[in-house]
């Protein structure tokens, strides 16, 4: 065949004929995905809000998937995979925040037509993004009442509580590479809440205070980038929530805007951004 008609030839069909679904099926499971909305009311806005969160509950398994490799790395020394897996979730993070776009211009007339929909539903009682909470250090044993009668995620939330969270793994890595942390700290309860410590927080002053490019420090740093990232989560989940229902009580008997005012002034891994004032 001449040049001239190589260069002329018809690029070749993809393959169209399969004896069962299509291999993307296959792996995607797009045909699940995209039938698991079951709208319960006549407003068009329903698929809107019961669609973006979906994504965000796809969102979250993402994330705890990349926090539980971080730490499980961090347990090992392997200081470089837990700081991709760390920074792939700034990422996904990321996208996690945009979804509240859709919603985030919600009027409250708009939210009220199908909000009777959802019952007592309300996202506190999501089970990943608990997981999520409690890889943070926001551990908290009465979080599993919610899922007693759905003995495989209780049993999941139940041995998450339990585990060291992604900052407990960073300070015991910390402590083996020398740094102050306290005994104390790491031989905690980590099915408890983690409070704060001064000496932590000196721990990490003195590490921002030495070679900005020593692992330890870049670590903090992929960190802080998480730590932001869910901070601006709280805080687009609270204004999201203002505009469509200002200071009505949240579904599933939650305080709202009260509760979620309470949980916005919470700094993740806090003595990161504590020790800062104290670097010279």
């Amino acid at each position: 065949m001449s040049q001239e008609a190589q260069d002329t030839q018809e690029p070749e069909a993809p393959h169209l004929d399969f004896a069962g679904t299509t291999p993307y099926e296959d792996y995607v499971r797009a045909d699940v995905l995209t039938h698991l909305q079951h709208i319960l009311s006549d407003d068009p806005g329903e698929m809107v809000f019961l669609v973006t969160t979906q994504v965000m509950e796809l969102w979250f398994t993402v994330i705890v998937h990349e926090w539980e490799t971080a730490a499980h790395a961090l347990r090992e020394d392997r200081v470089p995979v837990a700081i991709d897996a760390l920074k792939r979730s700034v990422r996904e993070l990321e996208a996690l925040n945009a979804s509240w776009k859709p919603l985030g211009q919600l009027t409250p007339a708009q939210f009220n037509s199908y909000r009777s929909a959802l019952g007592e539903g309300s996202g506190f009682q999501s089970a990943m993004y608990r997981r999520m909470e409690f890889l943070l250090g926001e551990k908290s044993a009465s979080m599993l009442v919610p899922h007693r009668g759905a003995p495989r995620v209780h049993a999941e939330l139940e041995k998450a509580l339990h585990e060291p969270s992604l900052y407990d793994e960073v300070l015991r890595f910390l402590a083996r590479r020398g740094h102050a942390i306290p005994s104390s700290v790491v031989q905690r309860d980590v099915s408890l809440r983690y409070e704060p410590s001064a000496e932590v927080e000196a721990a990490w002053t003195a590490v921002y205070s030495g070679d900005p490019g020593d692992e330890a420090a870049r670590l903090g740093e992929a960190l802080t980038d998480v730590a932001e990232l869910v901070w601006r989560w709280r805080n687009d989940h609270l204004v999201a929530t203002r505009r469509a229902m200002g200071a009505k009580a949240g579904t599933g008997g939650s305080a709202g805007v009260a509760w979620l005012e309470k949980r916005a002034r919470k700094n993740v891994f806090p003595e990161l951004w504590t020790a800062r004032s104290h670097v010279v």
